[in-house]
């Protein structure tokens, strides 16, 4: 039954991610000043990703396995394999721990309302 509730407290944050990650993409998007540093913007690399391998990579930095995450977004673990596959290609990170510091470097992904907001460049 732990397992079960680890897994519950994992898919809960991973959506209080997911909704501040379209918040603050609504932010960043409505401000529009091109003087913001943005590392993302920068990065070729994460223009690519599709919103579907954001998402993949909002639950894998929650820590959720690649058969939870099929559970989560009602998808086979085949697709969610593919997924990963892609986006490590993608950001050129061998793993998924070089996976989620580069979505934190990026500020694609918080944890524990860290890395959550841009400050801006002063």
């Amino acid at each position: 039954m732990s397992g079960s509730r680890s897994s519950e407290t994992k898919i809960s944050q991973a959506t209080e991610i997911t909704d501040l990650s379209n918040d603050s993409s609504q932010n960043d998007s409505s401000q529009g000043d091109p003087s913001q540093s943005d590392p993302s913007q920068s990065d070729p690399s994460q223009s690519e990703l599709s919103k579907r391998e954001l998402q993949i990579v909002e639950l894998i930095a929650v820590g959720l396995t690649n058969q939870e995450i099929s559970g989560e977004l009602d998808i086979s673990k085949r697709t969610v394999d593919n997924h990963v596959s892609n986006v490590l290609n993608k950001t050129a990170t061998g793993n998924r721990v070089a996976l989620v510091r580069w979505a934190l470097q990026a500020g694609k992904v918080c944890i524990d309302e860290l890395n959550c907001c841009r400050l801006p460049n002063l």
